[in-house]
């Protein structure tokens, strides 16, 4: 994909299809206008009433009328299919998408996103330390790339808060739960990077009996020094501290788009040697991918003047090379989860056929609605049929095309 792909204007987007239900509707009438201009409502204010509202419901999911409401919903965004079941380091996963981290920072929703359609959720950032982040404003639309702009910082309200927010939603035991939970640990801002092991230690031992799975995050760009972690001498010491943890959920790492083939390589590498559970790829970008003189509304700065990770869209050709890569060097055997610019069917697929086990959205999510999720489902079914696959496992890695 050349440069010409990734800077694309306002007029190279077709509109979504029309929703076909009431969610959709309402997400559509309501929401979507809230969207299509850089300014306007302020993208972390409409991000925290969203959160807000759905950590109201979590925790009373199985009350009568909330429960029929959720039922509803589902009804209209899940899509089950045994096809698409795979179980990858000892998860069951009723479909391969899921919801990438950074969306649901506390967990205040763990307990209800299955019935948004998705097979699996990744909590967090998560940190021992509670955190308030990066000063505002820290979070910013790019409306016309599909893309945002954002320098978060890892604020949550720290291990010990995320431990109480998800007791109190009672949820099933990992491996019981309709959708599986990931929960992704970053470093606390204030702790070194020798201490690092020690930092993230704390947190996964503290909470490794919520996880399914946890995730070893070392690739964002908005903690100073955090993606120094991802050298391969670093990122061994931090794992092998880890894996000494009792009962250690299987453990995976997500790592940055922006890293070196020979870099990447290595990861490759010590995962297989250090015995983890799958590669997450990739985190935000600190490159700008030709959008360098793109101005920032809220700030009247360029986004080349702006620190922060960008998201959506423009990162898309980069996320398959790097996933690409990884395949090449790692070997069929090791699951990888591909993110980054996954906003349709087509783009899932070809994240899938190019090696990548699981799928996770967020920005692509924000933008189009939640029948995203069901479109996506709908398309790899559909895939399935068109190649005559028994199985999405067959697909994986596959190189077949989308038809």
């Amino acid at each position: 994909m050349d440069q010409d792909d990734l800077t694309v204007a306002a007029a190279d987007f077709q509109a979504p299809p029309e929703p076909s239900g009431r969610i959709g509707v309402l997400y559509r009438r309501f929401v979507e206008p809230l969207l299509r201009q850089d300014d306007g409502t302020d993208a972390e204010q409409l991000s925290q009433a969203t959160l807000s509202a759905l950590g109201q419901v979590s925790p009373r999911r199985n009350w009568p009328l909330m429960r029929g409401t959720l039922e509803g919903l589902a009804g209209e965004l899940q899509r089950r299919d045994p096809r698409l079941q795979q179980t990858l380091f000892g998860c069951r996963f009723a479909n391969p998408l899921g919801l990438a981290a950074g969306f649901d920072k506390n967990g205040v929703a763990a307990g209800i996103w299955d019935r948004f359609g998705f097979g699996f959720a990744e909590l967090g950032t998560i940190t021992w330390q509670a955190q308030a982040g990066n000063p505002r404003p820290r979070l910013f639309r790019l409306a016309a790339e599909r893309a945002a702009l954002n320098r978060m910082g890892f604020n949550n309200e720290g291990a010990r808060a995320v431990k109480r927010i998800l007791e109190k939603q009672a949820l099933p035991p990992p491996g019981q739960r309709p959708a599986v939970l990931g929960l992704n640990f970053g470093k606390s801002r204030l702790t070194s990077l020798e201490l690092a092991p020690d930092d993230y230690a704390s947190s996964l031992e503290l909470l490794a009996s919520l996880a399914d799975y946890a995730v070893v995050n070392v690739s964002s760009p908005n903690t100073p020094g955090l993606r120094d972690l991802q050298e391969e001498s670093q990122l061994r010491r931090l794992v092998e501290r880890l894996r000494r943890l009792p009962a250690c959920p299987p453990l995976l790492v997500k790592i940055a788009p922006d890293l070196e083939d020979d870099a990447i390589d290595a990861i490759a590498r010590l995962a297989y040697e250090e015995g983890l559970a799958g590669i997450i790829a990739v985190n935000t970008s600190q490159e700008r991918f030709g959008l360098g003189e793109r101005l920032i509304a809220a700030t009247g700065r360029s986004l080349a003047e702006e620190a922060g990770g960008l998201s959506g869209r423009p990162l898309r050709a980069r996320a398959l090379e790097v996933l690409r890569r990884l395949r090449a060097t790692a070997g069929p055997a090791l699951p990888l989860i591909g993110v980054g610019g996954i906003d349709s069917a087509p783009i899932a697929w070809e994240r899938i056929t190019a090696g990548a086990s699981l799928v996770q959205i967020y920005t692509g999510w924000i933008y189009e609605g939640p029948e995203l999720v069901p479109r996506i489902l709908e398309g790899l079914i559909q895939q399935l049929d068109r190649h005559g696959l028994r199985t999405l496992t067959e697909a994986v890695g596959s190189g077949l095309p989308w038809r």
